[in-house]
């Protein structure tokens, strides 16, 4: 009677040890594939970053040949159609310069919300690692008790064999 007890309580813990041990796999994959996501924001991170110092640099180029136009117009003063081509060509680098300006603008913001996604995505695989843990010492411990309840289990009936 109590050798059915023991066994079914055996039965039961080997169950919980399969299930504690299935879901720390299958955390431990969730958390290995947040780390990727993790990996792949980063990366953006670092390409948008390289991006954005590339359009600064334009926009830096823009500014100076943009001044050296001014300063053209100025030494030339109102030497007509000089003048006026030169106007154009100032007001097309003012609006390159400006197009410039807007990439830079929403570069920085596509990097602000990757920052924060890859922020998201850390914390989400420090709360699963941290479930993963307590998984795994679920299973620890339910293999522990497995192993004492089979020696218990073991002595009594090396008792009963001798009676």
């Amino acid at each position: 009677m109590a050798l059915d007890g023991i066994k079914a309580k055996m039965q039961q813990m080997r169950i919980k040890a399969e299930e504690s041990s299935a879901k720390a796999d299958e955390l431990a994959a969730k958390v290995k594939t947040l780390e990727q996501e993790n990996l792949a924001k980063e990366q953006e991170i670092t390409s948008l970053t390289h991006k954005n110092s590339t359009h600064e640099a334009d926009i830096e180029k823009l500014e100076a040949t943009n001044k050296d136009l001014k300063e053209q117009v100025d030494r030339f003063g109102h030497s007509g159609s000089q003048n006026e081509a030169l106007q154009r060509r100032l007001q097309i680098l003012e609006e390159e310069a400006e197009e410039a300006d807007k990439n830079i603008r929403e570069t920085n913001d596509k990097l602000r919300q990757t920052d924060v996604k890859a922020g998201h995505y850390e914390r989400k695989v420090q709360a699963l690692e941290s479930a993963r843990d307590q998984w795994e010492e679920k299973y620890e411990e339910m293999s522990r008790k497995y192993a004492q309840v089979k020696k218990e289990l073991e002595e009594f009936q090396l008792e009963i064999g001798n009676i």
